[in-house]
């Protein structure tokens, strides 16, 4: 489907910017119901992501309050926490792999990954069925940095790199088996060279930064001979949150980021 007038009508976009032009949530209230059903569907998929930090929160605190909304409110949130073990209950319009999640949540049986990683494979392998190519490579592509970067840091400290790797295809099964210095990546995917040197940053807000470059570039490339398909808005919701994340984000919260992985390293699963 073509959508002239609303691709026509978006703003201009860089990292640099000082305010988010048109918020996710805004552009789903205004300009939702101008997308086919079926695309609707490829942004409802950005929401989720929203919703797994929200899911994580209210199974630790069920009372917790919630500082935004993804595709559901918290009550929808706590509704399906009440009635995941019942599968006559479970709303067949809410995705799988939440319902699969809290079940083993509930049921300790979330194995030696973090909860927060099993939950973002869970998310990834859900995405990545996406109908659309260039969505579903989105997000092939997220996994893949994320498991590099993350088999770096577990090979840095001498951790069990397997334990966090999450997700399938050639780049998880490469970090896994282990072995070469670039796990033997440079035969089966482009990202090595890229991905590498960033892992290599000491400063934490630095590196965020690196990585949404990159995650930056690879829309505008993939993108490129797109005019008015739902990719190039796709790519422009992607972009707004990655500025939006970098208005929200600051020193204090780069050191974080540092303790928080840290902490994870050290196996804290929830």
């Amino acid at each position: 489907m073509k959508y002239y007038y609303l691709i026509a009508g978006l703003p201009d976009i860089s990292m640099d910017m000082t305010r988010v032009p048109c918020p996710l949530q805004q552009f789903r209230e205004e300009y939702y119901p101008q997308l086919s059903a079926e695309d609707q569907k490829l942004i409802d998929l950005l929401l989720l992501e929203q919703d797994n930090s929200n899911l994580l929160a209210l199974l630790r605190d069920r009372d917790a309050v919630l500082e935004s909304e993804g595709l559901y409110s918290a009550d929808e949130l706590r509704g399906m926490i009440r009635t995941t073990r019942d599968d006559d209950k479970w709303n067949p319009a809410y995705p799988v792999y939440l319902r699969d999640f809290i079940r083993d949540w509930q049921n300790d049986a979330l194995g030696d990954t973090l909860a927060q990683d099993n939950l973002s494979a869970r998310y990834y392998a859900y995405a990545m069925t996406a109908p659309n190519e260039m969505v579903r490579r989105w997000f092939g592509m997220n996994l893949d940095v994320n498991n590099i970067l993350a088999a770096l840091t577990a090979r840095k400290y001498g951790l069990d790199i397997a334990s966090y790797v999450v997700g399938k295809g050639e780049v998880a099964d490469a970090l896994r088996k282990g072995g070469a210095r670039d796990f033997g990546l440079s035969e089966v995917s482009d990202l090595w060279d890229k991905v590498q040197p960033i892992s290599e940053q000491t400063d934490l807000v630095e590196r965020e930064h690196m990585i949404d470059v990159l995650r930056w570039k690879w829309l505008d490339d993939e993108t490129f001979f797109d005019y008015f398909t739902i990719e190039p808005i796709f790519a422009f919701l992607v972009k707004e949150s990655i500025v939006e994340r970098w208005l929200q984000l600051n020193a204090d919260e780069g050191a974080a980021l540092l303790r928080r992985l840290i902490n994870e390293l050290k196996g804290q699963s929830r």
